[in-house]
C-alpha cells in the first residue's frame, strides 16, 4: 500500500501539473470505487490546491468541495495526455482544460474516489481519529505520541496505528525501527524516553529520505507522471530477509509482528519479546 512518502510524492506532482486547471469532463467507470458524492460531479470545477492527510490525497475545488482519493493497495493516480490509451482497470477519468487527463487506475479496486465538502470532511470519523502528521510534529511531540507506559503492544503495532501517527505503513515502520535500533516486537511500555525520541527522529529522517527519492516502488506504485520511486534501492531491511544487514553483516530475519510480515537484524535490533513474534518461513 502506498504510504506517506508515495502519497506526498503524488501530491507534489499533481500540484505542479493540475492546480489552476478546470475539469471539463469527469467519468466514473466503476461504481465500486465511489465514496461520498460521485466524483464525476466535479465536472466544471477548477482545481485550487492539492494536499495530503495521512495516506489520503485531497484535490480542492473552487466550490470548496474536496475530491478525496485513497489509493489503498494498488491504486494509481496519473496525469496523461488526453487521448492516451487508458490502462486496464481505469475507474475514473477527469479531462482537464490543459489537454490532459487525471486517471485513477486500481486493479484490485480497494481504493476510492469521492467528493465531499469541508464540513463532511471534518465530520468523517476516519479523519477525526487520524493521528498527527509525523513531518509536521517536533521529534519531542512525536516521541510523546509513542509513550504508552502500561501497554504491551509491540512498538511496530503502535507505529502502524493511524490513530497514533498518520501515514506510516509496513515499509517505513520496518525501516524506521531498524534506523533506531529497536526490535519491532518490543512492548511499547519497555521503551525508554531516549529510545522513543530516537525512534521519532528515525521516522522523520526515513520519511524525508523516501520523499526525496520519490517513494518506493514494490509492485504498483508510480508517481503522478507514471515514473517509479527509487527508495526501494536504499532499503536496509524491508524485503531483504536472508540477506546481510547493511551495517553489521548478520543475516536479516523474517518475523511476523502485529500480524504483518517484518524483517529485522537480530544483532542490531536485539530479540524483542517472544510473546509478540512468530518466525516466518518462505
Amino acid at each position: 500500500m502506498p504510504e506517506l512518502p508515495e502519497v506526498e510524492t503524488i501530491a507534489q506532482g499533481l500540484r505542479a501539473t493540475i492546480v489552476g486547471r478546470t475539469i471539463q469532463k469527469a467519468q466514473t467507470l466503476h461504481p465500486r470505487i465511489v465514496r461520498f458524492t460521485a466524483p464525476h460531479e466535479a465536472a466544471g470545477q477548477t482545481i485550487c490546491a492539492v494536499d495530503r492527510r495521512g495516506k489520503l490525497l485531497r484535490i480542492h475545488l473552487r466550490d470548496a468541495r474536496i475530491l478525496v482519493v485513497h489509493l489503498k493497495m494498488s491504486g494509481r493516480l496519473w496525469v496523461v495526455a488526453e487521448g492516451t490509451a487508458r490502462p486496464a482497470h481505469t475507474h475514473f477519468v477527469a479531462t482537464l482544460d490543459a489537454g490532459t487527463e487525471l486517471v485513477f487506475v486500481d486493479p484490485r479496486r480497494f481504493g476510492f474516489v469521492g467528493l465531499l465538502d469541508e464540513a463532511a470532511w471534518e465530520q468523517w470519523e476516519f479523519v477525526r481519529t487520524l493521528g498527527p502528521e509525523p513531518l509536521e510534529s517536533t521529534p519531542q511531540d512525536l516521541a510523546a505520541r509513542l509513550d504508552f507506559p502500561t501497554s504491551r503492544r509491540a512498538i511496530k503495532a503502535v507505529l502502524l496505528d493511524q490513530r497514533v501517527i498518520a501515514g506510516v505503513g509496513n515499509i517505513y515502520a520496518d525501516e524506521s525501527l531498524f534506523a533506531a535500533k529497536i526490535h519491532p516486537a518490543t512492548p511499547t511500555s519497555k521503551l525508554s524516553a531516549a529510545q522513543r525520541l530516537r525512534l521519532a527522529c528515525a521516522v522523520q529522517d526515513v520519511l524525508h529520505a523516501a520523499i526525496a527519492a520519490g517513494g518506493s516502488t514494490i509492485n504498483d506504485y508510480r508517481n503522478a507522471m507514471g515514473a517509479p520511486g527509487l527508495f526501494q534501492e536504499r532499503f536496509a531491511v524491508y524485503g531483504r530477509a536472508g540477506l546481510p544487514c547493511p551495517q553489521c553483516g548478520a543475516l536479516l530475519t523474517r518475523l511476523r509482528v502485529a500480524g504483518r510480515g517484518t524483517v529485522v537484524c537480530p544483532r542490531c535490533q536485539g530479540t524483542g519479546s517472544a510473546a509478540h513474534t512468530t518466525p516466518r518461513t518462505r
